[in-house]
């Protein structure tokens, strides 16, 4: 999803954004300055400067080229196909009557508001490809200022931003990948260092969700009793979110080897769960009473805040043997309806995974064992390396991911699962 990155000798988007690396650019010294401080405030000689700055104008001009030329090949054609859909969309709102089913009536309205969404971003996007261009060209006659190179700079990652949530969106098609997602983050219990491995992939999502504009939502947490994080619920209420993670389902580990030899990797493993989070709709599926046990805990485990008064529901399907909870919300009523509906979520993904119509088909255990599919694995020493295990995928660094860079494991699964569908 992100444009690869040029070599080490060209500028990186941050050293761009900041100035530096700039030829004119020059640090400030500061307090606590070392040795080096002086020598890196000498300026560079006219030849090194004058090639320096050929060598960034080149690489840059490289990396707005490649994104207008991109643009010019797909914006036109997705544009045209969103702008036919949106007049379809406005038909059937002509043709529909808003209030003979309020239910229905607000879902074509949404349909109506995405679709102008879209088109009026691509007829932007083209816009900002076109500039782009003027100014590149512009740039061959020393025509332009940096101000003006830098404004061409950052067009040229907003189109290929939006371009590759485009194309990645047109290929979730399966079930459910348009809503939104609720993550459910494990630790093994009784373990202090997969607690806090289960702290840092809940802030990893977070991280993940701000890159892509939203804010997620911790709506459940549960200490240990030495203050790690043993469980955490996170909701993330923006299309397409259960498309982008539902291939982050199982068990993540984090491998520490040691220096020694003969000293064996220390794993911390917590388990991800990711079920729909349905924002427009609600999930379509009868649960009979009888087939349900709702409990409603008075205490949680390692948290003495919520042992007196607790509004917590628990909910345990029979047939299936499928757990649910529920305990972020300030009313048991509340937390029933959104275990409930977590229940549906969960029934609703075992029917697809397992390719059956019916729930009494689902045999039961199918979901308890969490902890027997290892999707990921973080290694941190001797060498750093992120393998994801579904797409077969490996990336050298972990500190980006771990920082919410998620976009090319995501990108990786969903070309995967392309594969294996295709076959």
């Amino acid at each position: 999803m992100a444009a690869e990155l040029l070599p080490t000798a060209y500028f990186n988007e941050t050293q761009f954004r900041n100035g530096r690396n700039w030829p004119n650019y020059c640090p400030k010294p500061r307090a606590s300055s070392n040795f080096s401080l002086k020598a890196s405030q000498e300026p560079l000689d006219d030849d090194k400067s004058k090639f320096y700055k050929e060598l960034g104008m080149f690489s840059l001009r490289k990396r707005i080229e490649d994104s207008v030329l991109r643009a010019e090949m797909l914006a036109p054609t997705a544009l045209e196909f969103e702008e036919g859909k949106h007049v379809d969309q406005e038909g059937v709102v002509r043709n529909y009557d808003l209030w003979d089913d309020l239910t229905k009536s607000n879902e074509v309205l949404a349909k109506l508001a995405d679709s102008a969404k879209v088109v009026d971003t691509l007829r932007d996007l083209t816009y900002k490809a076109e500039e782009a261009k003027l100014i590149t060209e512009l740039a061959e006659m020393d025509a332009i200022t940096y101000e003006l190179f830098k404004q061409a700079y950052t067009a040229s990652l907003d189109v290929n931003k939006f371009l590759d949530k485009y194309e990645m969106s047109k290929l979730l098609k399966e079930p459910y990948d348009m809503e939104g997602a609720c993550i459910i983050i494990e630790s093994r219990w009784g373990d202090t260092l997969s607690e806090r491995w289960a702290l840092q992939l809940a802030q990893m999502y977070m991280k993940w969700a701000e890159r892509q504009g939203y804010a997620g939502r911790i709506v459940e947490r549960y200490h240990s009793s030495n203050g790690e994080l043993k469980c955490a619920s996170i909701e993330l209420e923006f299309k397409f979110a259960y498309g982008y993670l539902s291939g982050e389902r199982g068990v993540h580990s984090l491998i520490r080897c040691s220096d020694s030899t003969s000293a064996l990797p220390k794993a911390s493993l917590a388990s991800v769960d990711v079920i729909p989070l349905f924002i427009n709709s609600s999930a379509d599926l009868p649960i009979e009473d009888e087939d349900i046990q709702v409990s409603y805990p008075s205490y949680c485990e390692g948290n003495p805040q919520m042992s007196r008064v607790s509004s917590a529901v628990h909910i345990h399907h029979i047939p299936t043997g499928v757990e649910v909870q529920s305990t972020g919300e300030r009313s048991r009523f509340a937390n029933k309806i959104k275990a409930l509906n977590r229940l549906k979520a969960k029934l609703l993904v075992l029917l697809r995974d397992h390719g059956v119509s019916g729930v009494g088909s689902i045999k039961r255990g199918a979901a308890t064992d969490r902890w027997s599919r290892e999707t990921r694995k973080y290694v941190l020493h001797p060498t750093k390396m992120v393998h994801d295990l579904r797409s077969g995928a490996q990336f050298p660094n972990v500190s980006p991911v771990l920082n919410g860079n998620l976009d090319p494991i995501i990108a990786a699964h969903i070309s995967s699962r392309q594969s294996s569908t295709a076959v």
